[in-house]
């Protein structure tokens, strides 16, 4: 690889490298849910992009090592939360290996679909997953949007630099 004039050298890819890079982008928090053979799991996401308004559909990462990847692979629908960010300690149940997500504090309810809806949340969505694409050592969900409520007042959860960050004036 060769420098380009005033930028640093480039180095090779890696899981590292790629870890490090990302760490600059900051990225909206969102807890995806779902009903398991054992009762609800869920997981902290932060690849959460919005795909197309015709249908409308979106798309989150889940790695295939994680928890919740048998129940996401087996069900046909979805939550999605938009966390706000007085949510931090949620965000950071939900990113926890071990916790129990839906135990206290954690409030919540079934919604249509039989999926599992956060309480207090800014934004919520039930979604019918319509495939999961092999991305490494992740798979990458598309979901259309079945329903959902954007009503919830208040300033979205970030992360950046590792950690869980609200807006700046």
């Amino acid at each position: 690889m060769t420098a380009t004039p005033g930028l640093g050298a480039p180095r090779p890819a890696s899981p590292d490298l790629l870890r490090s890079l990302f760490r600059r982008h900051a990225a909206g928090v969102a807890v995806i849910t779902a009903r398991g053979a054992a009762g609800p799991v869920g997981f902290t996401a932060t690849s959460l992009a919005s795909v197309s308004a015709e249908p409308p559909m979106l798309s989150f990462g889940i790695g295939t090592a994680a928890s919740s990847w048998p129940a996401v692979a087996a069900t046909d629908h979805v939550g999605v939360h938009i966390l706000g960010e007085h949510q931090r300690d949620l965000a950071a149940t939900f990113a926890r290996s071990g916790a129990d997500r839906f135990g206290p504090p954690t409030v919540w309810g079934e919604g249509p679909e039989g999926v599992p809806v956060l309480d207090g949340v800014l934004a919520w969505m039930v979604c019918r997953i319509v495939t999961r694409v092999p991305a490494g050592d992740h798979r990458v969900v598309l979901a259309e949007v079945l329903a959902g409520d954007p009503a919830r007042p208040g300033r979205p959860l970030l992360y950046h630099q590792g950690r869980f960050q609200a807006l700046r004036d």
